[in-house]
């Protein structure tokens, strides 16, 4: 694995733990009558919209972040790095400073309230509007462009990212098929968890994924 697959990684697990989307999803099993329902439509809207981003940018972005042919990286891309660094640095220092807000907490809860209720269509668009990487999703593009992929192999990294990033939906929804109570016990202990826990680990990770991007800005800018 070089560093541009490892820089990969730590943006696939920076956007599976962000606090916003993994709270959205815990909420979206935890409200309602069907969890399981609203669960597995909540993630297909998700999947589905984040997957379609990435077949888009295989064939309008492509390997335009790639290194030139002599070497090194390219200028754009290493201001993107640095740019995207101070960011992502000033969002994880945010979280450790400010504690979750509590009046944002129940706004969210009585949004996914409506959500659990909602016809199909709505819970869909929900989970793709909602659930999606959000502010990765650039980061993720940039990152796969770098390893100079083709077509094919630009939708199957852009699949990786999509999985990971949903992977605490995905596993809380297997949880829900195979032990049905004992899951909704821990889906709704891990709501609680969150608020308290979510917030710091996902600023470690940010603050590892600054730190991978600063370095990668500035050797470009340096070599």
């Amino acid at each position: 694995m070089n560093w541009l697959d490892a820089e990969l990684v730590l943006i696939a697990l920076a956007a599976m733990v962000s606090p916003t989307t993994l709270t959205f999803s815990v909420l979206a099993l935890v409200l309602g009558d069907r969890p399981l329902r609203t669960g597995l439509w909540f993630y297909l809207g998700a999947f589905v919209a984040t997957l379609a981003i990435g077949v888009l940018a295989a064939f309008v972005l492509g390997n335009a972040a790639a290194p030139p042919s002599g070497g090194g990286q390219k200028t754009w891309v290493s201001i993107f790095d640095i740019v995207a660094a101070v960011l992502a640095a000033g969002y994880g220092w945010r979280l450790l400073r400010r504690p979750p807000d509590q009046a944002k907490i129940e706004g969210m809860v009585a949004q996914m309230s409506k959500v659990a209720s909602s016809p199909v269509i709505a819970i869909v668009g929900a989970g793709a509007a909602l659930a999606n990487p959000g502010g990765f999703i650039p980061l993720a593009l940039k990152a796969i462009s770098q390893l100079n992929p083709s077509a094919a192999q630009y939708i199957v990294d852009w699949l990786f990212f999509t999985l990971v990033s949903l992977l605490p939906l995905m596993v809380a929804i297997v949880m829900l098929i195979v032990a049905r109570d004992w899951a909704e016990r821990v889906l709704h202990a891990a709501r609680d968890w969150l608020v308290r826990r979510a917030w710091t680990i996902a600023a470690v990770l940010l603050f590892l994924l600054a730190a991978s991007l600063l370095r990668n800005g500035i050797a470009g800018l340096t070599s």
